[in-house]
């Protein structure tokens, strides 16, 4: 008769799986609550305890750390040696491995959860088995995923065995599994000790979705995001209408929620390609989406617009009369959701905004991963320094804030153009800050006249203080930091614009 060794922490469907594993003509060992489940269901089961002639001890902590279990597990059945030695031992062989286990991530996610209470949930003998089951997978079949019940049964009852492929498969799936485990209990103890950086970096993520296609539709993608992921993120975006993101949806999605998780107050923001094309600021979701369209209304077709406020029917009735790709908000109210889900090609999602997210950071380079922690660094406008003549206006202030959270998140070279309520030009990706300053203050045109240029990076020279004033900017935001920042002050001060020096820098590559 073959055995089957069962014991889930996650019991969905595990009863049935016996009972139809019982009828195959398998014997099933069991342990603890699996036992009790298995027995109050009527089927027959062998306690552990029976297998071992030992018992289980240490508060369950020692049960299955036994030859004759892992013997059972590992023996070869084409080595002579091997079957021999069982024998010698009166151990039995085990056919079929089921189990799941101690649900270590569910008991981090808890708030307030103690450390030695998320050491008790770090399951060492189910580990130990499926590793072992998962070794001799030529031999052994090893369950660790509920959704593998049915392809199994319908295998052992078509064919009275498990194929090769098949117990590969599962086997493969065994050492994901362990390894996303053990994952999750290394980041836990790191981040205990405090190292942010360790010798060795363990991450798991979870397949979300497959892609359809990734940047171009050659390439292959799909979607993974890590267990324990920041709630006001697309990864744990609800999706209500439209079909299924795609590789830069997703991305642009993002990048929209950075900028708009930045203010407090309702915002709008409109982006394309990565980069913000119009944001727009109010003390409605309606007026700040009508900012952020009128930023660059040409831009925002076909682009992701994130609002940090519900979608009321005025915002919707705006923004159904031109083609989005995705609106993401807070929610949606009934009326608003009507009007938007008429338009097939939208998608509507939904996430909790709640600030920005301090992050790690995680860019991959061929053959290696770079790590930083995100620029999410707090900042202080009062100690914000003005080196020029001028002063900024309480307007022109608004403005400097507005627009200085805004460039962090455009690429670099990056400047921005704006008042305190959207906006005007953005130069974003360019060689050098003067190309990116004429863009944005091209498109910015008459606008830019009595508006204010924030730039993520210091000026190399003081071209872009000449453009800015020739354009009609009464003050500039920037970090300072170059050894020519004289020659830009003294710049400002010839035009009486107001500067402002944060000696905070937001590079983005």
């Amino acid at each position: 008769m073959k055995r089957a060794l069962i014991s889930v922490s996650d019991k969905t469907g595990v009863v049935e799986f016996a009972q139809s594993l019982v009828e195959l003509g398998f014997e099933i060992i069991s342990t603890g609550g699996t036992k009790k489940a298995l027995e109050d269901s009527a089927v027959p089961v062998i306690g552990i305890e029976e297998v071992t002639n030992f018992p289980e001890m240490l508060d369950g902590r020692v049960k299955t750390l036994h030859p004759a279990i892992h013997g059972g597990l590992l023996a070869r059945r084409d080595d002579a040696t091997h079957m021999a030695a069982i024998e010698a031992h009166d151990i039995a062989k085990i056919d079929l491995v089921c189990v799941n286990l101690y649900p270590f991530q569910e008991t981090i996610a808890k708030p307030g959860v103690k450390l030695g209470e998320a050491i008790e949930n770090i399951d060492i003998g189910g580990p130990s088995m499926l590793r072992s089951a998962a070794k001799n997978y030529a031999a052994v079949t090893v369950v660790v995923d509920s959704v593998d019940y049915a392809p199994v049964l319908a295998e052992l009852g078509d064919h009275g065995a498990v194929t090769f492929e098949t117990n590969q498969r599962l086997a493969a799936k065994v050492f994901r599994h362990t390894a996303a485990y053990d994952a999750l209990i290394a980041g836990y103890l790191t981040d205990i000790v405090g190292d942010e950086f360790p010798e060795k970096l363990t991450l798991t993520y979870n397949k979300k979705q497959a892609l359809r296609y990734g940047e171009n539709p050659h390439q292959q993608a799909a979607f993974y995001t890590e267990p324990l992921g920041a709630k006001n993120s697309i990864s744990e975006a609800k999706q209500l209408h439209g079909k299924e993101l795609s590789y830069n949806n997703i991305r642009d999605t993002d990048a929209a929620l950075r900028i708009a998780s930045e203010f407090t107050e309702p915002v709008a923001v409109a982006v394309k390609h990565m980069n913000p094309c119009g944001v727009g600021v109010g003390t409605t979701p309606e007026e700040a989406y009508l900012k952020a369209y009128e930023a660059d209304e040409t831009s925002i077709f076909g682009g992701i617009v994130a609002i940090n406020r519900e979608v009321d029917a005025a915002t919707a009735t705006h923004m159904s009369r031109i083609f989005l790709e995705i609106i993401i908000a807070p929610s949606f109210s009934e009326e608003a959701f009507a009007i938007l889900s008429e338009k097939k090609n939208i998608r509507l999602l939904s996430v909790p905004f709640s600030g920005p997210v301090n992050a790690v950071e995680k860019t991959s380079v061929i053959g290696g991963l770079l790590l930083q922690d995100g620029d999410a660094v707090a900042e202080d406008v009062a100690t914000y320094e003005v080196v020029t003549d001028a002063q900024p206006s309480e307007s022109e202030w608004k403005a400097l804030v507005a627009q200085w959270k805004i460039v962090k998140h455009v690429k670099s070279n990056a400047i921005v153009v704006g008042n305190d309520k959207q906006t005007l030009g953005i130069g974003a990706g360019q060689m050098n800050r003067i190309g990116a300053a004429l863009i944005a203050l091209n498109q910015a045109g008459d606008k830019a006249q009595g508006a204010v240029l924030a730039s993520d990076a210091f000026f190399p020279m003081d071209d872009t203080v000449t453009a800015a004033a020739e354009a009609g900017i009464k003050a500039i935001i920037q970090p300072g930091g170059s050894i020519k920042d004289k020659d830009s002050i003294a710049m400002a001060n010839k035009y009486g614009i107001a500067m402002v020096l944060t000696h905070v820098r937001h590079f983005k590559h």
